[in-house]
């Protein structure tokens, strides 16, 4: 079958897998490529659809078209086998915060539109499919607050800096792509439930820190409630939630420090007043790095819940990031629990560690390749936008972060993709939501790394990762009319999506 790729992509351009480095090397931002070509007028066409994303920027999720070939007998040969299948996938995206949606709103309607569309359209951009959001603030909010600062859980609203500066842009993805997915974190409770760490019965006002009073714990499990409730019935369903960000980081300008025992206790409130609600968004538990922040008597956070059976039929599975301890951690937690599912929420770059050519290669290594290679179902980065000051941000929070794509706040018209727009849509492009990942073997090489998928369209997904400093040759196997043969550039990412359904 022959298809048409659709140019206005232009516009922005294994099992092999090593635990690998959980962040990328140390550097500066001068490294970073310009944007993609601008539009070709010609289409390209073939019988599969291929991507690329070269470290060195001279392939930007550049788009070719491949025909079918005879790869049988090829020394290169990796087949490809649907009926070995492992687990779902729900997709792929970035955190769309307070900060986010500022930048977004400060451009023209003309432009804002576009640049949505590049990233959630899945026939006509890069497919996001996935994407975060923080209950009440965070450090990419435009104020500390909360959905109920006023004391009473019959005080709940979403307040006016939501409903006004997030609530239109989520509209505006939703109607370029209704299957998004939502995931809500909240970086802290109201203050009036929070106690001290040492004694949480005892009040606690500050944003920063503190510990959930265990007498609020009803009132706190309704706020979920109603936050979702309200979301949906705003238009935005939520598909899941985790209880705390970052539950073992006391310091964030907006966090509260929830070690298991209290997550434990909580999600059996939790739980059963979203059946009560008739809702049922999935809750995840923890949600914070592979390493458990080193704290004493943290480890195994997420196993430590599921022990408990009454605590762990409410939840669904746990979420991870990567500021400290290695991807490998999730063969632990997948080993101990495999009836339970894992997603990765949050990844960042900024000065302490941004350079193109390593990011994007190692983080598509750690974060993407070894989280669906460990039964992940989704991977979701922080934030899609930021300025060219790493603003808007909070007192307190990340002031040198970078957003995966920047903004420029003298014209806030200049765009420049960081890692973490090429890493989403290597990704997103190809696997799409209730895609399954399915058996990939054969060929190896050094540095090469590859899994495969089938999408719900019938289409197969394949992505692979060449971090050697030498091209790499793969002869991709479905069946005797359905194989090709690619080279790969040197430390590249190659997508690639063929079968039913790929010409959209």
């Amino acid at each position: 079958m022959k298809f048409t790729i659709n140019n206005n992509l232009r516009l922005l351009t294994c099992p092999l897998l090593l635990a690998g480095a959980v962040c990328c090397s140390s550097g500066n931002d001068g490294d970073t490529p310009a944007p993609g070509p601008g539009p070709d007028p010609s289409p390209v066409t073939g019988d599969v659809l291929a991507y690329v994303t070269s470290a060195d920027g001279n392939r930007l999720f550049t788009e070719e078209g491949l025909d079918y070939s005879k790869v049988s007998m090829s020394p290169y040969r990796v087949t490809i086998d649907p009926s070995t299948t492992y687990q779902t996938v729900d997709g792929f995206g970035p955190a769309i915060t307070g900060a986010t949606c500022y930048n977004l709103l400060q451009m023209s309607q003309a432009d804002r539109t576009a640049i949505l569309r590049k990233c959630f359209d899945p026939e006509t951009g890069a497919g996001f499919s996935f994407i975060r959001v923080h209950i009440g603030g965070s450090d990419f909010s435009m104020d500390e607050y909360t959905c109920c600062d006023r004391e009473g859980i019959e005080f709940f609203a979403i307040p006016a800096v939501e409903k006004d500066g997030i609530f239109p842009v989520l509209k505006e993805i939703l109607e370029i792509n209704p299957e998004i997915r939502i995931m809500g974190s909240p970086w802290s409770c109201p203050k009036w439930m929070k106690g001290t760490v040492a004694d949480p019965s005892k009040p606690y006002d500050s944003w920063t820190g503190g510990r959930l009073n265990p007498a609020y714990y009803d009132d706190y499990a309704e706020y979920f409630v109603q936050w979702v409730t309200e979301m949906e019935e705003n238009g935005f369903p939520i598909y899941a939630i985790t209880m705390q960000n970052e539950p073992l980081n006391k310091g964030n300008s907006m966090s509260l420090y929830m070690p298991w025992e209290d997550q434990l206790a909580f999600v059996k409130k939790l739980g059963p007043a979203f059946r009560k609600a008739g809702i049922d968004t999935k809750i995840l538990c923890y949600d914070h790095n592979y390493n458990y922040d080193n704290v004493a008597g943290q480890q195994n956070y997420p196993l430590n819940i599921y022990a408990d059976a009454d605590a762990a039929q409410w939840v669904d599975g746990s979420a991870w990031h990567n500021y400290g301890g290695s991807v490998s951690e999730l063969d632990n937690i997948r080993a101990a629990a495999p009836d339970k599912t894992i997603y990765f929420t949050e990844a960042s770059i900024g000065t302490w560690n941004y350079n193109f050519e390593s990011c994007v290669i190692d983080d598509f290594e750690s974060i993407f390749l070894g989280t669906l290679s460990r039964y992940g179902k989704g991977v979701l980065l922080w934030n899609l936008m930021l300025d060219d000051k790493g603003a808007p941000n909070r007192p307190g929070g990340c002031t040198t972060c970078y957003g995966a794509i920047e903004i420029s706040s003298s014209d806030y018209k200049t765009l420049k993709y960081n890692s973490h727009y090429y890493d989403l849509a290597q990704c997103a492009k190809v696997i799409r939501p209730g895609a399954v990942r399915i058996g990939a073997s054969g060929y190896t090489a050094s540095g090469l790394t590859y899994l495969a998928f089938r999408n719900p369209d019938g289409s197969k997904a394949f992505v692979a990762l060449n971090r050697s400093a030498g091209e790499q040759t793969v002869a991709v196997y479905e069946n005797a009319d359905r194989s090709f043969k690619y080279t790969i550039p040197a430390k590249s990412i190659a997508s690639f999506r063929w079968g039913a359904g790929a010409e959209n």
